[in-house]
């Protein structure tokens, strides 16, 4: 499959790459960058030999959100037409989101409006120093409406009340302090904590992340009842019954690497 405005490779390690490439314009999307976005995560979740995805951007900019030309585009749309391109936007997201691999978003710089998005859809966030973040729809009269369900989760309604409403700007360790981020490191040490983190998921069973990743999803605001109860307990069950649990429990007995890590 053949991408226009990024580049994805898969290594032998099994980590999927992911680089935005139009830093022309700062990593800004446009209806083809939408579209190929969505079909390269569809992908790396269909791909047996990917096991993890990082997403960063070419150049300076992690991604500025819309670009010049497509705001001009959308701005003569009808209602319809800026519904259905809502809704591409919206499975990009999702598709981001839903990857059962884990998905990792490497800030190396501005994230502007879906740019946020995007940082909010993945499931770890490491942003360098250098990025800054903002919501910057209501000064342009709009408001942050697809990406909110994925900002929302990460941020809270509180500090969504300021920074959805003002559209400032803010760095780095305010995007960790409100949850947006999950660690900042110098511009410099991105691509040493990129590795880092590769390095610690890879350490894990995939099947066991993707179960994680969808127990998240299910129960996150669920209610603490005996249902629930009864849920997880199966779930657990089921997961200490399968190969890669076998597995993982006869490795940490028997003071061995489990076969995920070993290729055996």
């Amino acid at each position: 499959m053949s991408f226009e405005t990024l580049n994805l490779s898969i290594g032998s390690d099994g980590v999927g790459r992911v680089v935005l490439d139009r830093p022309d314009v700062r990593n800004a999307f446009n209806e083809q960058m939408i579209d190929d976005i969505y079909r390269a995560f569809r992908q790396l979740s269909a791909d047996e030999t990917a096991r993890l995805v990082t997403l960063t951007g070419a150049g300076k900019a992690f991604s500025a959100g819309a670009d010049l030309s497509m705001m001009q585009a959308v701005a003569a749309y009808s209602e319809q037409e800026n519904v259905e391109e809502g809704l591409r936007l919206a499975a990009m997201l999702q598709a981001v989101h839903e990857c059962p691999k884990p998905t990792v978003a490497l800030v190396n710089g501005p994230a502007i409006g879906g740019g946020v998005g995007l940082v909010a859809a993945c499931d770890i966030a490491i942003a360098s120093s250098a990025a800054v973040f903002a919501f910057s729809e209501v000064r342009l009269g709009l408001i942050p409406a697809v990406i909110s369900p994925f900002v929302l989760s990460a941020i809270g309604a509180r500090q969504a009340q300021r920074y959805f409403l003002t559209a400032e700007r803010f760095g780095a360790d305010e995007a960790a302090r409100i949850g947006l981020v999950h660690r900042v490191v110098d511009a410099e040490a991105l691509t040493e904590a990129g590795a880092d983190m590769v390095k610690a998921l890879l350490a894990c069973g995939p099947k066991a992340q993707a179960a994680a990743k969808a127990l998240i999803m299910s129960e996150a605001g669920a209610p603490i009842d005996a249902e629930q109860r009864a849920r997880l307990a199966q779930s657990i069950a089921g997961m200490r019954a399968s190969a890669e649990g076998q597995d993982g429990i006869g490795a940490f007995l028997e003071k061995r690497k489990p076969t995920w890590m070993t290729g055996s």
